[in-house]
Parts: C-alpha cells; sequence; structure tokens
C-alpha cells in the first residue's frame, strides 16, 4: 500500500517562506531610505549683507558684502509702520501691480538676476497699493532666499 500525501505539510513551509520574503523586502526599503538621506546634502542658504533707505517713497537696496543672490529666488515682503503692502514686489519684474514700471538693478526682469556686492536695486510701489510711504512712516522690508529668511531691514521714510 502506497501512502497517500495530504499536501499538508508545504503550507507551513510556504508560509514562513513568504513571511521571510516580506522582512527582507521591508528591510531593503528601509535601508535604502535611510542610506539614501545619508549621501544628500543641503546647500546652507546664501548669506549677504544688505542696506535699505527710504527715498521719496521708493526703496533702494545696496548689496553691502556676502554671497552673490539670485534675485529669482528672493521674495520680499514690505511692511509700512507694521501693515503689509497689499502688493508685494515679485522680483525681478518690469511691470507689477502695485508698483511702478521698471525697477533698477537686478530688481529689473531684463537684468542680470545675479545680485553683487555693490549693486544697487530699487522698487517704488504705486499709488495703488497701500498703505502710502509718508515721510516719516516705518519701513520694514524681509528678504527671503526660499523659505530661509536672510534678513529684516528697517528704515524711516
Amino acid at each position: 500500500m502506497v501512502p497517500v500525501s495530504s499536501g499538508r505539510a508545504s503550507a507551513p513551509a510556504l508560509g514562513v517562506a513568504l513571511l521571510l520574503l516580506v522582512a527582507v523586502s521591508l528591510s531593503a526599503a528601509v535601508g535604502a531610505a535611510a542610506f539614501g538621506t545619508v549621501g544628500a546634502t543641503t546647500s546652507p542658504p546664501p548669506t549677504a549683507s544688505i542696506a535699505l533707505e527710504v527715498e521719496d517713497g521708493t526703496l533702494a537696496f545696496a548689496h553691502r558684502g556676502g554671497d552673490a543672490l539670485d534675485v529669482r529666488t528672493l521674495r520680499l515682503e514690505v511692511e509700512v509702520d507694521g501693515t503689509a503692502l497689499t502688493h508685494q514686489p515679485p522680483v525681478p519684474f518690469f511691470a507689477a501691480r502695485g508698483f511702478v514700471s521698471g525697477p533698477t538693478g537686478p530688481f529689473n526682469a531684463a537684468t542680470d538676476p545675479m545680485w553683487t556686492a555693490g549693486e544697487r536695486a530699487t522698487v517704488e510701489p504705486a499709488g495703488t497699493n497701500a498703505p502710502d510711504i509718508v515721510r516719516g512712516a516705518t519701513v520694514t522690508v524681509d528678504v527671503y532666499a526660499g523659505d530661509h529668511r536672510l534678513v529684516r531691514l528697517t528704515a524711516v521714510g
């Protein structure tokens, strides 16, 4: 008489093999994620010394030293006496809502976007922007490179 096989002995072996396969796959995925971030480098944000003057309602910025700044990556947030301008300057630009056309220096879209030490840039809010920059008003400008604030500038108009 030949013994009849029930096939049950292979089920535990198959379950163990599948469990081992899942464990190896998970550890490979976790290892790839962990080691993938070890070699990744994030460049430090630029540093620069910038000055602000307010001349008859025009904001004049001077790059006094430090890294060259690509104005295409900059964001300016302007406040007058603690109130944000209705329209913020989208540097670089030539014509933008809430601003007099033709900013100077690297804030002008028609010029070299690299802002280096010794260069000046200006932007002038238009009369359609609020609040107005009146004589004696305190103007605060935060300059961002991406999400990193480079500097907070304050000047009196």
